[in-house]
């Protein structure tokens, strides 16, 4: 009986045998898991803007984390939202009965004329009378979005527009004349739509291409700190120059990984 034990937990205990046809094979160990790859930057090819036809200067790599960040068209929506909201004032305005003509007396006696009890045809019960709980200009909209809102909308906007095709890399914004219709030429051979935003890192732009541009309703100007995502997505192509992606590139990077998120999701309070 023991040995007969001890054959049944020699069994159990023993790895199983695979048979393969007529063969039988041991197992073999475990294999470890695949570890998936760093994720590769992307690579954009850098151009220029002294000649009409296209020129290839170089390769940029841009941070995945940046530049191929995966799409959230909920939060890019939010931020649309938030922008086109924030900047609208409602100028809709009603008097209160303080603020309407006439009504100064009191209508009628409190008593003895079996008439309700008025104190003044200002009254909101009174046709001509003020207005209860109406609408008061100025009224703002402001809100103020989450802060991590705000920046995973830059992200989302800047993965959307590379891989849309519509972000380009240039070596600078420096152009051989100031002359309007060398742009125009420019954005129609390069096929970069009606609408361009070109960004730098410095405010101070070159003369000719801000001279060019000034004549130009549908090719704009704006430096890095002023990114915004409904900036981005009203121009057709977004084109930065090398410094101005390195700085969006830090910039955002830092703030994605922060280790003071706790108070910068507190609640936005005015004037603190």
């Amino acid at each position: 009986m023991l040995r007969l034990l001890g054959q049944n937990f020699a069994k159990v205990l023993s790895p199983p045998v695979q048979q393969i046809g007529c063969l039988s094979t041991q197992p073999q160990p475990l294999q470890p898991l695949a570890v998936s790859p760093l994720r590769v930057p992307r690579s954009v090819w850098i151009e220029n803007l002294d000649t009409i036809e296209e020129q290839k200067l170089g390769i940029a790599e841009l941070s995945c984390e940046v530049f191929g960040a995966t799409p959230r068209i909920d939060i890019v929506h939010q931020n649309v939202h938030w922008q086109r909201m924030y900047r609208f004032v409602s100028f809709s305005h009603s008097k209160t009965r303080n603020e309407v003509r006439g009504g100064g007396r009191k209508p009628w006696a409190q008593k003895g004329l079996g008439r309700a009890r008025h104190g003044s045809i200002r009254s909101p019960l009174w046709r001509g009378g003020g207005i209860a709980h109406g609408p008061r200009s100025p009224t703002t909209h402001f809100y103020m979005l989450p802060f991590f809102t705000r920046v995973l909308g830059l992200v989302s906007t800047l993965s959307i527009k590379l891989a849309q095709d519509d972000l380009h890399i240039v070596k600078d914004l420096e152009i051989p004349t100031d002359d309007p219709q060398y742009l125009r030429d420019l954005v129609q051979e390069r096929v970069w739509g009606p609408s361009v935003l070109f960004i730098d890192s410095s405010d101070i732009m070159p003369r000719n291409i801000t001279a060019g541009v000034d004549a130009i309703d549908h090719i704009n100007l704006m430096p890095v700190y002023g990114l915004n995502v409904y900036s981005m997505l009203k121009h057709n192509t977004l084109v930065l120059t090398e410094s101005a992606a390195r700085d969006i590139e830090t910039k955002l990077s830092e703030q994605l990984h922060r280790n003071d998120s706790r108070a910068l999701m507190k609640k936005f309070l005015v004037d603190r």
